[in-house]
């Protein structure tokens, strides 16, 4: 194993049953580092424009990065991408967890399957070695139950499962990919991409722990991290709340999605907060491999109308917003129980919650009635509503087989201008912050390559005039910090949009947390990243560098959403963030379409794309990617 990587990409092809090994060397992992970069490589090289995501011609590539699997907080993230079947554009999720890093352990950076398996199979590799082994027992079982059968069948209790669960078997456009029973590739439909090719879990154990190049570097940089957590409060309060803890936060500002978008303020927030959960239900705080943040929940209910089942986790910001408050639901358990369905079956809690919330909207306008909805109330405040119709999502079952296909769809289908209150950029729900306050975040759900996301660039108002000098430290690198910009979409947050997207890129690359090295108040900021990736590879590196590798990530997916016809033509937003909102700070607020065009047109510039939002030759030369210029015909 060299420093940072295996240089070790093991190729399946699930038609022929054949697995070979690829090593593309140290070059190539300097220029790409890994993570999502690296899987656009092989996706744009190896897979045709204009595939059926569902078919077997679609490549999916699996991948961790150089900082995978050392132990420094932050480090064991997996990227799923491929074609995605929700939105026809490129795909991307990450995760976190222990998975990960065992891939690392075991010998490999990365795993590109392309074909379709006869019948079910699932992937085992140790140590080095790689095996399809049939899956046909597997096939139908809930994450909970395959995962304790493979360990029981490789008699390995410390093995680590990737899977899908019967959400991704039924091809729901929106199944994640599972590891661990409870973390999550959740985004644009990565387990339907596994689904349809037959491939039920890979399975991983390992010990070949990675090489570090500079032990006293590195040891320097982890200890830092643990002086840092004490005295940081908002570290802290990851342990103690997760990412629960900014709910109340986004009442008090106006920015919770409330009602499917048609408010920022719930009147039953307080039940949903992450501490109320923890003053409830919470069972522990969890962690992914070697991390001291803490953030992960694990929630318990025994009795009464649901019980919940912590093996399956617990819910996250995200989930208890697009579960609870886009629903109109403040029960926590109805929403902890939602939230254990979608880990069970393999769904994505926020595409799931904003999907019902869309069909709630559409009940409450008459556009769909309890002949649609099999005799359910699909009303605001419904906890079963909710709790049912994420079984029915999973199980394709009455209107959620029409679900399952995402609210664009569905609204087609429903017709009635029903497409005004589906709320999505490319086909994909709008993740639990709200653009019309943190007005940046318009700009980027828009350009975004796979759809809206929050976890593709900083959000603006995370930099405060009273932000730390340690704070304004940790962030110098990329001249983030600044006082609070007025809520316009002005130059100013168009670069910083820009900037922070390219730098969540360099995240996803280097197989690392955005909770770790993202802004002013994770663990350690972008500054370290340089620092961090040195001492473990040996390179005589610079954030420069880094950016660069992000900027690469950026443009090949950008790349690859040309080859299929997507440029400003689905650059988008969709009608509710024009309109305004209703109660609360920001009440009346909305976004301005001249405001969000303009900005538009300057991120382009900055982005080095032309008119339409595509690369240039001269950026994509600039990068060192000819080889994907040529793909455009530039």
């Amino acid at each position: 194993m060299s420093y940072g990587f295996c240089d070790r990409i093991l190729k399946v092809d699930l038609t022929a049953g054949t697995l070979a090994v690829e090593s593309p060397g140290e070059a190539f992992f300097r220029k790409y580092l890994g993570g999502s970069a690296l899987a656009l490589y092989y996706l744009l090289n190896e897979m045709p424009a204009g595939v059926d995501p569902l078919g077997p011609d679609n490549v999916l590539v699996l991948s961790v990065g150089v900082i995978t699997g050392t132990p420094i907080s932050g480090n064991s993230r997996v990227m799923a991408n491929a074609k995605s079947p929700l939105t026809g554009a490129i795909g991307d999720a990450q995760a976190g967890g222990f998975w990960p890093a065992e891939l690392k352990f075991a010998g490999f950076d990365a795993i590109v399957v392309k074909g379709k398996s006869p019948k079910p199979v699932y992937l085992w590799l140790h140590d080095g070695e790689a095996e399809l082994r049939d899956a046909t027992h597997l096939w139908g079982k809930d994450t909970g139950d395959t995962e304790d059968m493979l360990k029981k069948e490789l008699d390995e209790p410390k093995l680590q499962v990737l899977q899908i669960g019967p959400g991704g078997e039924n091809l729901v456009k929106y199944a994640c990919i599972i590891n661990g029973k409870n973390r999550a590739n959740g985004r644009t439909g990565m387990g339907a991409v596994m689904g349809s090719k037959n491939l039920k879990a890979v399975a991983v154990r390992g010990t070949g722990k990675p090489e570090i190049a500079d032990r006293t570097a590195f040891n320097a940089i982890v200890k830092e991290g643990v002086e840092w957590r004490k005295q940081d409060v908002g570290t802290q309060n990851m342990e103690k709340y997760g990412t629960g803890g900014v709910l109340g936060y986004q009442q008090q500002t106006g920015g919770l999605p409330t009602r499917n978008w048609s408010s920022g303020v719930f009147e039953e927030w307080d039940n949903i907060t992450g501490e109320t959960m923890a003053d409830t239900i919470l069972k522990e705080a969890d962690t992914c491999y070697a991390c001291i943040v803490r953030c992960k929940r694990v929630v318990e209910v025994t009795e009464g109308k649901w019980t919940v089942d912590p093996q399956y986790g617990g819910p996250e910001y995200e989930t208890l917003s697009t579960m609870g408050s886009y629903c109109g639901v403040g029960d926590l358990v109805a929403v902890a129980k939602a939230n254990e369905l979608c880990n069970r079956y393999g769904l994505d809690t926020i595409t799931t919650g904003a999907t019902i919330a869309f069909a709630m909207d559409c009940f409450e306008h008459g556009l769909l009635t309890t002949e649609d909805t099999g005799g359910i109330e699909l009303k605001f405040g419904n906890g079963d509503a909710v709790v049912r119709m994420t079984e029915m999502i999973a199980r394709r079952e009455g209107l959620g087989d029409l679900l399952a296909e995402g609210s664009d769809h569905a609204a087609e289908e429903i017709g009635k201008d029903a497409i005004k209150y589906s709320v999505c950029c490319k086909g994909s729900p709008f993740p639990a912050h709200m653009p019309q306050y943190k007005r940046s975040l318009g700009l980027i759900y828009a350009v975004n390559p796979y759809g809206a996301d929050h976890q593709t660039s900083e959000h603006d108002h995370a930099y405060a005039p009273d932000a730390s000098e340690e704070q304004h430290r940790r962030s110098s690198a990329l001249g983030l910090i600044s006082p609070r910009p007025a809520d316009v979409l002005d130059t100013e947050k168009v670069r910083f949009a820009y900037y922070t997207q390219v730098l969540y890129h360099v995240l996803n690359s280097a197989g690392t947390c955005q909770f770790v090295f993202g802004g002013t108040w994770q663990l350690y900021g972008p500054n370290v990243l340089p620092r961090t990736v040195e001492a473990i590879t040996g390179w005589h590196t610079s954030l420069w560098e880094l950016m660069k590798v992000g900027e690469r990530s950026l443009n090949l997916m950008r790349v690859f959403n040309a080859r299929e016809g997507i440029a400003k033509n689905r650059d988008t937003l969709p009608a509710k963030v024009f309109v305004p909102l209703k109660g609360g700070p920001t009440d009346g607020v909305a976004l301005s379409e001249t405001e969000f065009e303009n900005a538009r047109a300057l991120y382009y510039g900055k982005a080095g794309w032309d008119e339409n939002g595509v690369p240039t030759r001269a950026k994509l030369a600039e990068l060192d990617l000819e080889w994907a210029a040529d793909l455009l015909g530039l």
